[in-house]
Formats: C-alpha cells, sequence, structure tokens
C-alpha cells in the first residue's frame, strides 16, 4: 500500500522530550504514551537503517545521538489525528524522523549533514516498499537561534532559502511546510503587543513567520522543555 509521506525535522521538540525527566543526574524517559500518540499498524516510521517498521514513541530513538534522551513529540499525535481524516483503508502515514535537539538553522543549510541526511532519508521514503507521496515537511525549530540579536533577524531569510533548497532537492516545488516556532530566554526579540497568553512554562505570543501566523512561545528561564 502506498504511503502518505511526512517528514519530520528540527530540534528537540519534534524529536521529543515529551516525559523526559532529570532523574539523579541523568535524563530518564518515563516510558508514559497518552492516548492521542497510541501506535497503529496504519502509521509507520522509516527507521535509521531505512527500513518501514510500525511507528511508535520514541520516534526519534535511533535518529539523535546516544547521549540525548528522547520522549514523547509530536509526529504520532499529528499522524493519528491524520488517521482519523483520511481513514486507515485508504493508505499507510509514513513518518520520517530527521530532528536533532539543539540545533540551529544554519545547521540545516544545504550541503549540511542534517540536510543531507533529511534528503537522503525523503527520497528513500518515497521509493523504499510499495513507495510513497511525499505530502509535508512537519518543521519545529527556532529556539537555538532566539538567544542572538543576529540569528534572530535573519531566521526568516534563512527559513525561506531551507525551505527553497528542500522543494528543488525533492523536486517537489509545492512542497507544504508545515510550521511551529518556538522561543526560550529573553524576550527582547519579541513585541510586547503581540502576547495572547501565558503558560505554566511561558509566555505566548502571535508571529508571523514565512507569509503564515503563527503561536510562538517563549520559555521561562530554567525550563527544560527546549
Amino acid at each position: 500500500m502506498k504511503k502518505q509521506v511526512f517528514i519530520l525535522a528540527g530540534q528537540s521538540n519534534m524529536s521529543g522530550r515529551g516525559g523526559v525527566q532529570w532523574y539523579h543526574g541523568l535524563y530518564l524517559w518515563d516510558d508514559v504514551v497518552p492516548d492521542e500518540c497510541a501506535p497503529s499498524p496504519s502509521i509507520l516510521r522509516l527507521s535509521v537503517d531505512l527500513n518501514w517498521e510500525e511507528a511508535r514513541d520514541p520516534l526519534h530513538i535511533d535518529i539523535e545521538s546516544k547521549s540525548k534522551t528522547c520522549g514523547v513529540g509530536p509526529g504520532m499525535s499529528f499522524a493519528n489525528c491524520l488517521l482519523k481524516e483520511i481513514g486507515c483503508t485508504s493508505s499507510n502515514i509514513g513518518l520520517v524522523p530527521c530532528a536533532v535537539g539543539g540545533t540551529a538553522i544554519k545547521e540545516w543549510e544545504k550541503g549540511s549533514k542534517l540536510y543531507n541526511q533529511m534528503v537522503q532519508r525523503a527520497k528513500a521514503a518515497a521509493e523504499i516498499g510499495d513507495g510513497g507521496e511525499i505530502k509535508a515537511v512537519l518543521w519545529y525549530q527556532g529556539e537555538s537561534d532566539t538567544d542572538s540579536d543576529h540569528a534572530s533577524k535573519v531566521y526568516e531569510e534563512n527559513l525561506k532559502k531551507f525551505i527553497e533548497d528542500v522543494r528543488s532537492d525533492l523536486g517537489l516545488p509545492y512542497l507544504p511546510f508545515i510550521q511551529v516556532a518556538l522561543a526560550s530566554g529573553s524576550e527582547r526579540n519579541i513585541e510586547k503587543n503581540l502576547k495572547i497568553g501565558e503558560g505554566g512554562y511561558g509566555s505566548l505570543y502571535k508571529a508571523v513567520l514565512h507569509n503564515t501566523t503563527v503561536a510562538l512561545k517563549v520559555l521561562k528561564n530554567g525550563s527544560n522543555q527546549g
């Protein structure tokens, strides 16, 4: 059965830190999987050695280095929500984990190790087994670019270039990018009148990135959610 393929890229909030806690000098995952992230035979993931297998959290367990502890990310909840819309009989959903925690957008520029790995895995996902159609890139990144005024200023330009390069290298000029941006630390680069709420981990702002309205969370100092 041909798959609808989605590329998961960005930093730690995409690779998954849900349920990861500091315990006796180590970051450990609590093994709790929310109902909305439950596995399904219709949701597959591409492993590090390019094999399709049933997807389950932590999705990035073999993608990030062993020094990073993965937990629950947004990939499975996205796939389960999509599965309800398209039905499990029409096609499988194929998730391609590529995210790496703590990475800035410059580490994803064309020619970099992360970029090359992502493009290679995306192309493999479209060819392996019964094949698949790449439907979108889910991009959850930005926190590592918020501490520098210069990095914040050029982020939109770098993101546009990244999107253009990915579309070109995959031969998909209209490939959708579904983006979430997350900021932490200083709020100096965010306009106060765009604040729309306050949560347990920090403030929530309205922002526009690449002509798309997004919700931007600014984490309080000391939060480990990034």
